[in-house]
């Protein structure tokens, strides 16, 4: 696989397609882009005359990262985004997807570069503002288990906690974080946010925003509140495994949709 060096990491990626508009999809935190395929998280696979560049954050999957936490806050993630996206396609506009972790990244790069994007789609956005406040101390506790305990014991904690209705018949799967850093990334995600309200309502690109309900982790709070900052956009809501089986059909089509209006 090709890897690329961001400075503090080494990030492994893959493209699928030889020609057409690049698609980035990103996925959220402690997965990776094959954790996310084996969760159903895989949106670009109905994609057709498309490339689609997917990648492992830092810290997550095959990428490599540092011990500071610092840089796994979500405008860290989009300094890397761009300078993925700069690599493979330099100058060209592209279509940003990810979940969670890859929301706010996309949320923070789209801010500071909007001209690099022809489309957003948001799947399941994280905590933001005041429910950020309680995830973090939740982010805070967990990474103080997993030193104290080890992973195991925090995978098996959360076993206990019950699964969004979407995902039911989702399997089981294990974090793409080393050990060892896993303390490191939860700190990271604690101290991060989404940008500010006055950034978010200045955006002016298709937007798809792709909820799920019965997660306190990715709230509907939240999606609603994209929604009604970045105008123009459409919030679509999985109630069962069914609503999420349509989401790479809804991507696909939005990203058409978004490229046959730039034309």
């Amino acid at each position: 696989m090709p890897k690329l060096d961001v400075g503090g990491a080494v990030l492994d990626y893959d493209i699928v397609g030889d020609s057409g508009p690049l698609v980035v999809q990103l996925h959220g935190l402690t997965s990776s882009r094959e954790r996310d395929t084996q969760l159903g998280l895989n949106l670009g696979r109905a994609l057709r005359g498309h490339r689609v560049l997917r990648y492992d954050a830092r810290g997550h999957g095959h990428s490599t990262g540092s011990f500071n936490s610092a840089d796994y806050g979500w405008d860290r993630l989009a300094e890397d985004l761009v300078r993925v996206i700069d690599h493979v396609a330099p100058g060209e506009q592209v279509h940003g997807v990810g979940p969670s972790m890859g929301t706010g990244t996309l949320l923070h790069a789209v801010t500071q570069h909007p001209d690099r994007f022809a489309s957003l789609t948001f799947a399941i956005p994280p905590t933001a503002g005041k429910t950020r406040v309680a995830q973090a101390d939740t982010y805070l506790s967990h990474a103080e288990l997993i030193e104290r305990e080890g992973r195991e014991a925090w995978v098996e904690m959360g076993s206990l906690s019950p699964a969004p209705p979407a995902l039911a018949d989702a399997p089981k799967t294990l974090p793409e974080v080393d050990e060892h850093l896993l303390p490191t990334v939860l700190r990271g995600a604690a101290a991060t946010d989404i940008p500010a309200r006055k950034t978010i309502v200045r955006l002016d690109v298709p937007t798809l925003i792709l909820a799920w309900t019965g997660d306190k982790s990715h709230p509907l709070a939240t999606a609603k509140r994209l929604n009604r900052l970045i105008r123009g956009s459409r919030l679509v809501v999985a109630r069962t495994p069914y609503g999420i089986m349509a989401w790479p059909g809804l991507f696909a089509e939005h990203v058409t949709t978004a490229a046959d209006h730039k034309r």
